[in-house]
């Protein structure tokens, strides 16, 4: 994920020829650093170190990675590092998954290209199907310090604020609607002010990161976005949804005429004008309304996948097939999406969230 910035000058990256800017840390394509040795080595700027957010139940940073070696199957050891082949294990940021009700899933994965995950997903859900889920989805700019910790924050910060109670209204559909899209207002207000509490106030590239959130409650949903991650509605008789559009230099030239393939391809196709962080110019949601009345699914996904499968129809194709595939499992499927874009090229962070309405 690249911020859109004016000041930079372009260039290439050393290792894959993509496109970077002068103030990037790593490239987007392939993850790899382009400034060794400039970032500061506090332990709070250290890129490489844990997040300062746990993850759930998975062990925190101080604690060995569990299970084999994923390249060889051999023990792991204490230090981090398989015995048998000298791999680095993966750590517990760069894959977990959450399932807080059986209709309800996400995955968030490093990808294939990156060298950390700087995705970052929050959700939760009622135990009854189709009654009530919040999923929110954050992606860190790469060429920011932090920006996977900060992420994290900013997802669970958010999260909170839309657990916190439903939104009633005068009891309209158009007044529970408003007051919805105000407590998702007040959701990136709480995500922005946990990305300002893991900036440094003197650091250089201040951590940033996109924002989605969708709610679900009684046949009501909701979304709202900064940025470029998205959310969708795909129903199973009907057609599917874009419930966001992004905040990009891809999207503004599609609104000029340039064709979507063109604009999602280009060099720029994924510099964002709109961020949550200490330089972003604007956090407020833009929000949509989306009455639903049957049975379909609701996917939040940062652009790890939607890069590989961008328009609204295909992509609820892609879903359900794999959902088909997986005998309808919301997390089984969610994991199947994003194995199905890392073997398109893992080129990002991939997070997928879903729910089966």
């Amino acid at each position: 994920m690249d911020v859109a910035m004016t000041s930079t000058t372009d260039t290439v990256c050393p290792s894959c020829g993509g496109a970077v800017s002068q103030a990037d840390l790593f490239c987007e394509a392939c993850g790899a650093e382009l400034k060794p040795g400039t970032a500061p080595t506090s332990p709070a700027l250290d890129t490489d170190t844990e997040p300062t957010v746990e993850i759930g139940a998975v062990p925190g940073p101080e604690a060995a990675p569990a299970g084999p070696c994923r390249s060889c199957g051999g023990t792991v050891g204490a230090d981090g590092y398989c015995e048998t082949c000298g791999t680095k294990a993966a750590k517990p940021r760069d894959h977990f998954e959450e399932q807080p009700a059986p209709w309800v899933a996400g995955v968030c994965d490093r990808g294939i290209r990156h060298s950390r995950n700087e995705d970052a997903m929050a959700i939760a859900a009622d135990a009854e199907p189709g009654s009530r889920a919040l999923l929110v989805v954050c992606d860190g700019v790469s060429s920011s310090l932090d920006s996977d910790v900060a992420s994290l924050a900013a997802a669970r910060a958010a999260r909170e604020v839309l657990e916190a109670g439903r939104a009633q209204g005068l009891g309209t559909d158009s007044s529970r609607a408003s007051a919805t899209a105000a407590r998702l207002k007040a959701a990136a207000d709480a995500a922005s002010d946990a990305v300002l509490d893991n900036t440094s106030p003197d650091s250089p590239n201040p951590a940033s990161c996109t924002f989605v959130a969708a709610v679900l409650e009684d046949g009501l949903l909701v979304a709202g976005s900064v940025g470029d991650s998205r959310a969708y509605w795909f129903p199973d008789a009907g057609e599917p949804v874009a419930l966001t559009v992004d905040d990009s230099w891809a999207a503004e030239l599609i609104a000029t005429g340039v064709s979507r393939e063109e604009a999602e391809s280009g060099p720029h196709a994924h510099a964002i004008t709109r961020w949550l962080g200490k330089d972003a110019p604007d956090h407020t949601p833009r929000t949509t309304t989306q009455q639903v009345s049957g049975p379909g699914w609701l996917l939040v996904c940062s652009d790890g996948l939607w890069n590989y499968c961008s328009e609204a129809a295909p992509l609820a194709d892609l879903v359900r097939q794999t959902a088909a595939d997986k005998g309808g499992e919301p997390l089984a499927t969610a994991s199947a999406l994003v194995d199905w874009a890392n073997a398109q090229g893992g080129q990002d962070n991939i997070t997928v969230a879903l729910a089966r309405i």
